[in-house]
């Protein structure tokens, strides 16, 4: 499977970007051999629309599933419309490496809304 873990750096040792839209970097990991590629998320700069640029981005490389630490509702609308698996919650303790082994181990659920709730998603877009 491939999977998107929103990243503060370029490898698996990296530590999670807890804000999807403005995270640095995007992570596509393939989950059974951990190969991975590095997306630079170029929307990160930008005012408004940072978060529907991201998934678009996550979209063009196929991912199946985005694990972040929180998620504004236009990124997760697009990604959602897109059937692309969303969880939030990792922390921005949690590397991609570790990310990708509690996944495995089904220790993140699947999110149904994005975790900010309507509106602007605790004070960030994206």
């Amino acid at each position: 499977m491939k999977l998107c873990v929103s990243s503060t750096g370029k490898d698996l040792d990296s530590k999670v970007a807890e804000h999807f839209g403005r995270a640095p970097y995007f992570l596509i990991i393939d989950t059974d051999t951990m190969d991975f590629s590095v997306v630079e998320n170029t929307a990160q700069v930008t005012g408004r629309g940072a978060g529907i640029s991201a998934a678009q981005m996550i979209l063009d490389k196929s991912a199946a599933a985005v694990i972040t630490g929180r998620i504004g509702p236009h990124a997760f609308s697009a990604l959602e419309v897109a059937h692309v698996e969303i969880y939030e919650g990792a922390s921005g303790n949690d590397t991609g490496r570790a990310v990708v082994g509690k996944f495995k181990r089904g220790e993140y659920r699947e999110s149904v809304a994005p975790m900010g709730g309507p509106g602007r998603g605790r004070g960030f877009q994206g």
